[in-house]
């Protein structure tokens, strides 16, 4: 077997190789001469890009270790310390110097001259990143970060005690895949009631995010900050008004499937429990045939194992893209105390290779999770070699294509996870299920932030109420909230993004299309399938985010009729198993 190369950062040519970024003083000596630097012709100022991208790839990568660290041990105060030095102290002086810099870039008369494949792109999210650069901003960014972050530190201290004994909520969520109903919903009433618990808090919090959004939307000359935000993210390729169309869709094409799964679900439960009467929300992860939860893993060791495994039947450079993480410890999978929740992976720009983090047990969710960062973390590993940072970071509506084409192409492998091929029949349906499901929670999440900065001025009340009304726009009808409406008027509250990542929210629900339409080529073909999925997670941001779904041989599109389409075909896929 070929020996694994294990990658190492590239030879530094701009700045030295002994730089440790303490403080703002240790990196401005390099922001002040490229700024200052004089152009004098094309080749001149192709060199100082790339100048400027070993400098900014240093200081992300090492923002990155810093978030990483702390989402590793939030309760760590000098982790946290760190980053929020950095984003009080080095980050407000980066985003000046970066408008400078940008301005440096666009004004140069040899930027025509610039023609290879990329630039173009590049030279457009500078305009764009200039147009929305307001100075009165830089502080309150400052101030938003900090309060985002504490989002985290409130969900990672939420435990609850069972049986005596103390669970992060992901470990208390296994529990609502008991058979016992009584178990599930102990468990499900004990982590809503420890949510509700902090809802005043979260709301408090939601509230200074919001103020502080729309004042840095009104600063930018928005009206709102959901228009801020479609220009910050560099939405060329779609508008507000494609998402209204895209909540239209799925409300017709995808809640009526999503009913007719709970009725399902309800009917098949009332068999093997004669006391059901009504679907409650603690019957919703169960199997609905009565079966034990399904194990894929029992360590953490041995998820990742399993997952290498996995993604060498796919292609062997893919599960070497694993192997390299795993032996650089770029790896933080299991759930503990503490640790802040969710999972992501996070590129590190310098050396290219990045580090997943996530809350695993041992539940199909963790083995969908591990699959899905899975397949960022090979985007991260097909655009390493590309030459300029701007060009390794695609919009996220590419690198959620990434990670959702990839829980896809993974399944039909899965029986790495699973030696009976009921279970592994079992596993398929829920997966296929579950985009069933999220594409109707994406729809519900992101109409609620068109509502939420449209209306920026809103009451607790007012959002209490308007989430209900949008949530059951988009519900299944048959599950009974009876005696919960307290719980579910703060539902919301569970989704990070919300906090964290505004907007970040509707590419889930466009990637979904997107790995769908890899997925059946990829069962038509899989070599061409495969092929065409590198083929576009090579390109990075070098090319509009139609080129790159039409690199992978999918449309861009998220109309009714297609979405009608592609939920046809999930739910063949659905039937024969």
């Amino acid at each position: 077997m070929e020996q694994l190369r294990i990658p190492t950062r590239p030879e530094r040519r701009f700045i030295d190789e002994s730089l440790e970024l303490r403080e703002w003083a240790d990196v401005k000596p390099y922001f002040d001469a490229l700024r200052d630097r004089p152009i004098n012709d094309a080749d001149e100022l192709k060199r100082w890009l790339f100048d400027r991208s070993e400098l900014e790839s240093y200081v992300s990568e090492d923002f990155a270790w810093r978030y990483i660290r702390m989402t590793c041990d939030t309760a760590n105060s000098d982790l946290v310390e760190r980053l929020n030095q950095f984003i009080a102290e080095i980050q407000p002086a980066v985003a000046v110097y970066g408008n400078d810099l940008d301005q440096k870039a666009v004004t140069s008369p040899y930027l025509s001259q610039l023609t290879d494949e990329g630039y173009d792109i590049m030279v457009r999210g500078m305009q764009q990143a200039i147009a929305i650069f307001r100075d009165e901003n830089v502080p309150l960014q400052t101030e938003l970060q900090a309060e985002e972050r504490k989002y985290g530190a409130i969900a990672g201290a939420m435990t609850v005690s069972i049986n005596g004994q103390e669970l992060t909520l992901p470990q208390a969520s296994d529990r609502l895949e008991s058979t016992d109903r009584a178990v599930r919903e102990e468990a499900w009433r004990k982590i809503a009631q420890r949510r509700y618990e902090d809802h005043a808090v979260l709301d408090e919090l939601f509230d200074r995010l919001r103020d502080l959004r729309h004042q840095i939307a009104l600063n930018a000359d928005f009206a709102n900050f959901r228009d801020y935000m479609f220009a910050a993210l560099g939405r060329f390729d779609y508008s507000p008004q494609d998402c209204f169309a895209f909540h239209d869709s799925v409300a017709k094409a995808v809640v009526p499937l999503l009913t007719q799964l709970a009725l399902d679900r309800k009917q098949k439960l009332a068999k093997t429990d004669p006391y059901l009467s009504t679907l409650r929300p603690w019957d919703s992860k169960v199997d609905k045939d009565g079966k034990p939860p399904l194990k894929p893993f029992a360590t953490s060791d041995e998820l990742i194992d399993k997952t290498i495994a996995c993604f060498d039947r796919l292609d062997r450079e893919l599960g070497d893209d694993l192997r390299i993480m795993r032996e650089l410890g770029h790896l933080d999978l299991e759930s503990r105390k503490g640790k802040a929740p969710g999972g992501y992976n996070y590129p590190l720009e310098e050396i290219g290779v990045p580090f997943i983090f996530m809350n695993a047990t041992s539940t199909l969710r963790d083995l969908v999770t591990m699959v899905h960062e899975g397949g960022h973390a090979v985007h991260s590993f097909l655009t390493r070699e590309l030459p300029l940072k701007a060009f390794r970071n695609p919009p996220m509506e590419v690198a959620e294509l990434a990670s959702m084409s990839m829980e896809l192409l993974s399944m039909d492998h899965w029986d790495v996870f699973f030696d009976n091929p009921e279970d592994l029949r079992r596993a398929k349906r829920q997966h296929l299920e579950s985009i069933i499901e999220t594409l109707p929670w994406v729809a519900t999440i992101d109409k609620f932030q068109h509502w939420v900065y449209e209306n920026p001025g809103h009451t607790i009340d007012e959002r209490r109420e308007n989430w209900v009304r949008i949530y059951d726009e988009f519900a299944d009808g048959v599950t009974d909230w009876s005696g919960f409406a307290y719980y579910k008027e703060y539902w919301w509250q569970r989704q990070l993004h919300l906090y964290e990542v505004p907007f970040y929210y509707i590419e889930y629900g466009i990637a979904q299309l997107g790995a769908i339409g890899v997925w059946r080529n990829y069962r038509l073909d899989p070599q061409a399938g495969l092929d065409g999925y590198k083929r576009a997670l090579s390109l990075g941001y070098k090319a509009p985010i139609r080129s790159i779904y039409e690199a992978a041989n999918v449309p861009f599109d998220f109309s009714a009729d297609h979405i009608n389409e592609l939920m046809r075909f999930v739910w063949s896929e659905i039937e024969q198993l």
